[in-house]
């Protein structure tokens, strides 16, 4: 086992960024002001796996968004932190109140605010086109980009790590 696969075996929860990580970063507004975002399905499926592996998921983003709050709820992500810029004490606060250590920890950004989290989990990931400080920092970086099933191979990854992927794939067969 790599150094990766050893820190994602003990990973507890997942922490996620949103723009560029479960989006491609691009943000669409409508001519009436509305704010819209499109959400990869392969993301969601690896996140429901995830969390039917015992594994939390939490998003924590800079940015206060519906959508994100509508996006959770479907996916049943109950930690949603929005509108923090230090992630990294977000992370903090959110391990600290669900009694997980940080090493029991992932989180996937994407850019220079994640920089900070990336580096204090057990576990830091980030999206192949993620910045190239945060690539640097990271454990561990996806194929794929923001938006277009770097989650899905986040959470297909941990799982592996785990032991739990194969049961949970041949359960579709």
């Amino acid at each position: 086992m790599t150094s990766a696969e050893n820190r994602a075996a003990n990973v507890r929860l997942l922490a996620l960024d949103v723009d560029g990580v479960m989006t491609d970063g691009l943000i669409y507004y409508s001519n009436s002001g509305e704010e819209l975002k499109a959400f990869n399905i392969k993301d969601g499926l690896g996140i429901k796996l995830l969390q039917t592996a015992g594994v939390k998921v939490a998003i924590i983003t800079g940015r206060q968004s519906e959508i994100v709050a509508r996006r959770a709820q479907e996916l049943g992500i109950d930690y949603v932190i929005q509108g923090r810029e230090d992630k990294r004490e977000a992370l903090m606060e959110l391990c600290q109140s669900n009694d997980i250590e940080l090493v029991e920890c992932a989180y996937m950004g994407d850019d220079l605010p994640d920089l900070a989290a990336i580096r204090a989990a057990g576990l830091g990931m980030t999206v192949a086109d993620g910045s190239s400080a945060v690539r640097e920092a990271a454990d561990w970086l996806a194929q794929h980009k923001g938006g277009y099933g770097a989650v899905r191979e986040a959470c297909e990854f941990i799982l592996s790590a785990k032991g739990a992927w194969p049961a949970l794939e041949s359960s579709f067969a």
